[in-house]
């Protein structure tokens, strides 16, 4: 019981401080863009994200301030039980005490053992005294352990006290954050809302951008995975690569390494996440995410999340450099890049740069679209990805 909360808190503890690092990166991020003019909404999924991870410190602040209560409930029956035990314990001990030195009044140790009959009666008298002798030593001994358990128990329990009291305090000044992250997001909202029909045609256009760019990448992965089946002389309309055996166990090794993989670069925040989702600012329009934007510092470079092979560089109208790198049946796409320093066919290791992540002049910002899919099927990179 005691080793499992330990474990608990632990994993509690290590949760809080990568929260409280998330958002030291994006207070970063902020800062460093602190002077430049930012779209509504990039300043809308800044809030949204920075509230999400808030949110989430406070839960998890709460969840180790009431585990603490436990284990402070529970040492403190422990240090009740301890004290009642020592009381009776020492009560006995000195009764015994009393009871041996009457003894001794009454008798020697000596004339007790000349009185016996014979001298299976003597040694059996030496016996019980040694016993006797032994079980005092023993109950002093025990009176001893358990008071320094009760010291050792104090002290852990006004640790855990002062513990709380710090995560308490700590979590009323993350909620004073989130209430002034939430009230200025309700500003902007509400500054929004006016315009609501011109960011509703502004979006549905950068959907329609990003749907282009997605069908275009399907495209060349499809044509990409006819061109290896037809290779190996299998049928042509297959949904997968296939694969050498030097493939087939860079795949296995890209599968065994799920969750664990690097960052795409070596620092950044999630600023939308994979999947279909409700749009921040328009909720009545959905987003339909294939993998996710990570917001990063300016002069960043994306980085290989495994190794691989550069299997397309593409460089569609209107779109910044796009980097294909296939691990066996697996695909990583970095987007939005604004040079690139690898080539066509080029093997990769993980953590190799492979380009510059593009800065936009106008707001400072610098995102890095970044997907992850076997054969033309997109997967959610946040499965992959080391705690992302």
């Amino acid at each position: 019981m005691v080793v499992a909360q330990n474990n608990k808190q632990k994993q509690l503890e290590s949760r809080r401080q990568e929260l409280r690092r998330e958002i030291q990166k994006i207070n970063a991020l902020r800062t460093e863009n602190k002077s430049k003019e930012r779209s509504e909404l990039s300043l809308i999924e800044d809030f949204n994200y920075k509230i999400s991870v808030l949110s989430n410190l406070i839960k998890v602040t709460n969840q180790q301030a009431n585990l603490l209560t436990r284990e402070i409930n529970t040492n403190q029956k422990h240090i009740t039980s301890l004290r009642d035990e020592l009381k009776q314990l020492k009560a006995d001990y000195a009764a015994m005490i009393v009871k041996s030195y009457k003894s001794k009044n009454q008798q020697s140790r000596i004339m007790f053992l000349l009185s016996s009959n014979d001298f299976k009666q003597a040694y059996k008298r030496l016996q019980y005294i040694k016993q006797y002798s032994d079980y005092k030593k023993k109950q002093g001994d025990i009176i001893k352990s358990k008071t320094t358990e009760l010291q050792e128990t104090n002290i852990k329990l006004l640790k855990q006290q002062e513990s709380k009291r710090t995560l308490i305090a700590e979590n009323r000044e993350v909620q004073k954050s989130l209430e002034k992250e939430r009230a200025q997001h309700r500003e902007l909202m509400t500054s929004i809302k006016k315009n609501l029909s011109l960011y509703a045609a502004q979006i549905k256009q950068k959907q329609r951008e990003a749907a282009r760019i997605d069908r275009e990448i399907d495209k060349i992965i499809r044509a990409a995975i006819a061109k290896s089946n037809a290779k190996a002389g299998k049928k042509a309309n297959s949904t997968s690569f296939a694969l050498t055996a030097e493939e087939k166990v860079l795949a296995s090794n890209f599968i065994a390494n799920k969750g664990k993989l690097p960052w795409p670069v070596e620092r950044g925040v999630v600023r939308l996440g994979y999947g279909t989702q409700r749009h921040p600012i328009n909720r009545s329009l959905t987003i339909k995410s294939n993998g996710v934007r990570i917001a990063t510092s300016k002069g960043a470079k994306a980085r290989a999340v495994f190794n691989g092979e550069v299997s397309e560089i593409l460089k569609l109208k209107n779109v910044n450099p796009i980097v294909m790198i296939r691990h066996g049946n697996y695909l990583t796409i970095y987007k939005n890049l604004t040079s690139v320093y690898v080539k066509k066919g080029e093997k990769v290791t993980t953590k190799q740069e492979i380009g510059e992540v593009f800065t936009n002049p106008s707001n400072g910002e610098t995102i890095l679209s970044f997907t992850i899919s076997k054969g033309f099927s997109t997967e959610n990179p946040e499965s992959w990805i080391y705690k992302m």
